[in-house]
């Protein structure tokens, strides 16, 4: 997706690289705002834990409360307080204070998250009525032509993100796209 939010603060990229609070995040984007209990239900932990979560997301200005889509006064429902995603230059975030310590942690968290990824989706231990892939393809591009594909392959991904938000039925399950775009490295960088 297009991120036009820049992040500026380690402590709020800390706040990001907690893996539930990504979780939390991915399902608010992709299901619109939600409740404490039914983020809960969908990430199989206990209430307490997304409404803490959530608190954490809040305190750093990433979800805000959605007392428009609450059925009453007492009703909690979170919504993401940027729809468009975030933006972080990791190279600029480490030089702020503290901000070294925060990169490190989230490019370890985020790349133990990918490695999660991969080793599932060639698993064996598929579920029912899902569908898993992997797409591994080169191209060659200019700079300029990968800036263009990225920018084409995230307004895709948006049109489907909101074609689908706010659709909760029985059969939809929350997706994740994992997408990357680089050069292709070379054979002793691997």
């Amino acid at each position: 997706m297009p991120a036009d939010r820049p992040i500026h603060d380690p402590r709020l990229l800390r706040a990001i690289a907690h893996p539930v609070r990504t979780q939390i995040l991915g399902e608010i984007a992709a299901g619109g705002p939600t409740r404490a209990a039914d983020l809960a239900r969908v990430l199989d932990i206990p209430a307490n834990q997304a409404s803490f979560h959530l608190r954490q997301l809040a305190k750093y200005g990433l979800v805000e409360e959605a007392p428009e889509e609450a059925r009453d006064k007492r009703d909690r429902v979170w919504k993401a307080s940027s729809e468009s995603g975030l933006r972080a230059d990791l190279s600029e975030l480490s030089k702020a204070p503290g901000g070294r310590a925060a990169v490190a942690v989230f490019r370890r968290n985020t790349a133990d998250w990918a490695h999660h990824l991969i080793d599932l989706v060639l698993s064996d231990d598929k579920e029912e009525d899902t569908i898993r892939t992997m797409m591994n393809q080169t191209v060659k591009l200019t700079k300029a032509e990968a800036e263009e594909m990225a920018t084409e392959l995230a307004d895709l991904v948006e049109s489907w993100v909101a074609r689908t938000r706010g659709r909760d039925d029985a059969a939809r399950r929350t997706y994740l796209l994992m997408q990357v775009l680089q050069p292709q490295p070379r054979l002793d960088e691997s």
